[in-house]
């Protein structure tokens, strides 16, 4: 029934070359989609790279953390007198690698 041992298993004649190429896309494929799939906040945080927040119009910035994968921030009316401001919160990590940083800018209104 089967010409040779080969057929009967199913193997296919592909190739090395081709193999190492599929192999190479589905790897190149699953990346995209890993890291399409993150918030910007957990790329900032579990690859390194940067995020930017925008507050809210005349909100001050008073303090910022991680919460697993979120990042919770606490914030107050801006006074008349004050000026917006930006921070930069960065990560610095034991090995010096994949450190994220988050840039977080305050926005003043003038009322009219």
């Amino acid at each position: 029934m089967y010409k040779n041992k080969k057929q009967e298993l199913g193997f296919l004649h592909i190739p090395k070359v081709h193999i190492i190429t599929i192999a190479i896309t589905l790897v190149f494929v699953m990346a995209a989609l890993v890291s399409s799939s993150c918030t910007a906040n957990q790329r900032a945080k579990e690859f390194g790279g940067i995020t930017t927040l925008k507050l809210q119009p005349n909100r001050k910035l008073i303090n910022a953390t991680w919460k697993d994968d979120n990042l919770w921030y606490l914030t107050r009316p801006m006074h008349e007198n004050e000026s917006p401001e930006t921070y930069e919160f960065k990560e610095q990590s034991s090995y010096g690698t994949l450190e994220g940083t988050v840039i977080i800018t305050e926005v003043k209104q003038e009322n009219d």
